[in-house]
């Protein structure tokens, strides 16, 4: 038996970070979407003893020393501790499509698509809050890469509002190919920035598009300029996002280093693609369509 399950990029329409916990983690603010632009996990039942974990696509080489394939493996350890059952025959495979330490939760989205495809191989369905606990333990971003829905992410990641988008976006994402570990933006972002512990709740009116995307541009990412400071090259894709033709919002990520651009549809939003690949072919470059809900 075989379940293949997407693990779509998460992006961070905003991020404010308002505050930080005693333990040293930071709580966060943020609007969170996801795309048709991802990885792939493929979990199966092999012949034979042992557990097996293989990964391919561009960026399965850059996984060499890095967490994103641990994080694979500890959601399936875990879930495995919670199912009361052996990793033995099992065979899980990553088709590593997003590139690594970029901001879009490729690790993340990697461990909830790893739950959700053993879960249906299983035919194991856990206990909600224990589930939410295993989520929580791999990664902040864990949880709502699990929901896989449009939300407003406050705390550390374990508070999730579900929200809508509007219908028909496009989304360019564009990352110079250049990995920025989020603990060293955190500490720019200590060395440099303030919290936003007063800011209020912005007002996201889906049904407007218009509206909508005013709301977003009165919203930031607490990160990008820290992140900037570290790695001068995003501000050069920032500017160069926003010179497309039909970009309606150009912002960073999560920690970085890949931005986003929003367009009013995905054929806009490929068109800007090819027109910054050929003008840039060493960035990484990929389009697509925003998932409303």
């Amino acid at each position: 038996m075989t379940i293949v399950r997407d693990a779509p990029a998460k992006l961070n329409l905003f991020l404010h970070v308002v505050g930080r916990r005693a333990d040293g983690l930071h709580l966060l603010q943020s609007l969170v979407a996801f795309t048709d632009i991802g990885d792939r996990i493929t979990a199966e039942i092999f012949d034979g003893a042992g557990f097996q974990f293989q990964s391919t696509g561009p960026f399965a080489t850059a996984l060499d020393g890095e967490s994103t394939a641990n994080l694979v493996v500890r959601a399936a350890t875990g879930l495995a501790a919670l199912a009361g059952r052996s990793l033995d025959g099992l065979r899980l495979t990553l088709e590593k499509n997003l590139p690594v330490a970029s901001g879009i939760g490729g690790g993340s989205a990697d461990a909830a698509a790893t739950l959700h495809a053993l879960m249906a191989l299983w035919s194991f369905r856990p206990d909600g809050q224990a589930l939410n606990r295993l989520a929580l333990e791999l990664g902040a971003d864990v949880p709502v890469c699990l929901a896989a829905q449009p939300s407003l992410m406050e705390g550390i990641g374990e508070h999730l509002t579900p929200t809508t988008l509007p219908a028909g976006l496009g989304v360019l994402l564009v990352n110079p190919v250049v990995e920025v570990p989020t603990p060293s933006v955190f500490r720019q972002f200590a060395r440099e920035s303030t919290f936003s512990a007063s800011l209020p709740q912005p007002a996201i009116p889906a049904g407007d598009r218009s509206a909508w995307l005013d709301s977003l541009t009165a919203c930031r990412n607490d990160l990008q300029q820290p992140a900037i400071a570290l790695c001068p090259v995003i501000e050069d894709v920032l500017n160069v996002i926003g010179a497309c033709a039909g970009v309606r919002l150009h912002r960073m990520s999560g920690s970085g280093a890949t931005c986003i651009g929003l367009f009013d549809t995905p054929t806009e939003a490929q068109a800007a693609r090819q027109t910054v690949g050929d003008v840039y072919p060493d960035w990484w470059c990929a389009a697509g369509a925003l998932h409303h809900q």
